[in-house]
Order: C-alpha cells, then structure tokens, then sequence
C-alpha cells in the first residue's frame, strides 16, 4: 500500500465518489479534470519552451548621440544698439 494505489485501492474511492454525486455527475467531473490537467500541461510546456524569438534578429543597443549646442557667444556681441 506504501508503494503506490492499485486499482483495488481505487475501486471504493470510486464507488465512494458514484454514491455522493451520482451517474449523471461523474462523467462530467471527468472531462472537467481531464480539460484541466491538459491546460495545465500545455502551459507548463509553454513555461519551459518560450516562443521562438531571434535573438539576432534584434540589433544591439547603441547610446543615443547627444545634440551638440551651439557655443555660447556673448550677448553685447550679438545685439545691436539701437540708432536714433
């Protein structure tokens, strides 16, 4: 009993489950199980096997350049005095 269940070990955990909720009820508790355990797979599959992406397909960062200013020049210099 220690090593694992046997169909016998099973038989009265079925006829258990068959008198609580009936003949119409387990067929469907089932397939509701059984969608589960597949959805359940599938995503463990997607888990540990990603979408195929290219790595190479994506370039490599560069550091964005930066706009140079303009030199500074001085104020009197660029402005005219007004003549009267």
């Amino acid at each position: 009993m220690l090593g694992g269940f046997h169909w016998w070990d099973l038989l009265p955990l079925a006829l258990i489950a068959l008198l609580i909720w009936g003949p119409k009820r387990l067929p469907e508790m089932g397939s509701s199980i059984g969608k589960t355990i597949k959805e359940f797979q599938k995503s463990m599959r997607e888990v540990k096997e990603p979408e195929a992406t290219p790595t190479s397909a994506i370039p490599p960062a560069t550091p964005a350049a930066t706009p140079e200013l303009p030199s500074a020049t001085p104020i009197s210099a660029t402005t005219e005095t007004p003549k009267e």
